[in-house]
Order: C-alpha cells, then structure tokens, then sequence
C-alpha cells in the first residue's frame, strides 16, 4: 500500500468515526422522505384504522376533526333602536342629540338642512371639517351652491344631507356599513322621499348597498324609489378642476333621462 493509499484510508476512518460519534450510524439519500406522513394501513388493521391504547381503534383525522361552525351570523346593529325617527323633525333632534349613535368626538355634528319631498336630494359623505352650525359653510359648500344654481335649482328645491353627523377624518365606510349605517342612510332618503338623488363622492357605494356601485340608477326605499346620479366628491372637484367638466356632462345627460 502506497503512503498515498494509506492517507486515504486514515481519512476515511476518522470521518467514519466522526459520524459516529456523532450518533448518525444509518444511510441517507437524496430522495425525499415524508416524515410526517400517517402509516398505510395493513390487513390486520382493515378499514378500521390504526390500533389506539389497549387495542382500540384509534379515531381517524377526519373523525376528531371538529365539525363545521353551524352558528348563524352576528346581526348588523340596529343604530335607530326599536322606534326610528317618524319625520324629519324627529330625524333632526335624534340626528344631533342621540348619544349612542357616535361616540363624542373632535368635531360637532351638523344638522341636514330642506324639506321633505325635495326636487333633488344632494348627498355628501361627511361635513366639512369647520361646519358647526350649518352643513358645508367653507369652500365646498360655496362650489355646490354655484352648481345648484346653474343647475336651476334654489334652496326651496334642494335637501342638503350627509352620510355622517359630523366630520370624520379617514372614515371607513364598508366598515361603517357593517355597523348598521347604511341602513340609517336609507331610512333618511325615505324620509326625505326626494324626486331625484345626487351623490356627491363615489366613497359612499358601501352605504348604499346592496345596491352600491357607481352603475346605481335607482334607489329603493321605504317611501318609494328616486333616480340616483353618483358624481366626484366636492373635495375632489376642488382639488382637481378638470373634474367638474366631466360632472357637467354627465349632470346634462342624466337631466335628460331622469
């Protein structure tokens, strides 16, 4: 044996002894090996599964698997309680004084303003952030009286309302519906039981469900149904002008079909 041959040999067996010691004494491949897997079962165990303790039947994973949730689930919350306001008037003091409806926050709440069986019912998602005794008195509610009165349309024929009391920064709305809010927006339209509807801010489709989507033509209600228009938010016409061109049109087009 060469000194070369002999080398090898030692080497061999000190990784031999290495392994060893290490207590790895089986031979691995490179085959993959589910470790985990559940055993196949053999003809002595039959169909009724792998023996448990003391020789019974061990349950099998779909017989220990918990069984489906049947449990209905939770109701939306009722935010008007079991008497919700009969008019508008009542819609006003329940609006502004109801302590369960918002928890007391930064902002007041604002009040809608006009009268039921209004021409047009203009629907906002939110009063602006310095409204305190009137909804939109700052720069968007400058703009929307430009465009009623292009539009035609004096203060007598207009019922100016928002989807929130008062100003909410963030607001989430499809959350705010789960909450039980679109049903109170419905209830306020059909109290209103405007001729048509203009919603300003397409944010507001979850409050409208289910009949949300910027396709809504109509909306029913208790007190009947109102052609419905859905537009950019007063905020983003603001921001972005070329906005209120495109709102022109589609106002036109949808003046002469409703």
């Amino acid at each position: 044996m060469s000194l070369a041959d002999l080398s090898l040999a030692r080497d061999v067996a000190a990784t031999l002894a290495w392994w060893q010691a290490a207590g790895v004494d089986c031979a691995f491949h490179d085959d993959a090996t589910a470790l985990l897997a559940e055993a196949p079962l053999d003809e002595a165990q039959g169909a009724a599964g792998p023996a448990g303790p003391r020789g019974t039947p061990a349950a099998s994973p779909a017989a220990s698997a918990p069984a489906p949730s049947t449990a209905a689930p939770a109701p939306q919350p009722d935010l008007m309680g079991e008497s919700p306001p009969a008019d508008l008037a009542a819609w006003r003091e329940w609006w502004l004084n109801d302590p369960a409806l918002l928890p007391r926050g930064l902002y007041p709440r604002v009040p809608p303003r006009g009268v039921a069986g209004a021409a047009l019912m203009v629907l906002v998602p939110q009063p602006e952030e310095g409204d305190s005794a009137a909804l939109l008195e700052g720069p968007q509610g400058r703009l929307l009286a430009n465009m009623l009165g292009a539009m035609g349309l004096g203060a007598d024929e207009t019922y100016l309302a928002s989807a929130l009391p008062c100003h909410m920064p963030l607001a989430d709305y499809a959350a705010l519906a789960a909450q039980g809010w679109d049903k109170v927006l419905a209830h306020h339209i059909a109290l209103v039981a405007p001729q048509r509807l203009l919603v300003l801010g397409s944010a507001l489709g979850p409050l409208l469900a289910p009949q949300a989507g910027t396709s809504l033509r109509e909306f029913n209600h208790a007190s009947g149904k109102a052609p419905v228009m859905i537009g950019d938010a007063l905020e983003a016409m603001l921001a972005m002008p070329r906005l209120k061109p495109r709102f022109w049109r589609r106002w036109m087009e949808w003046s002469r079909e409703a």
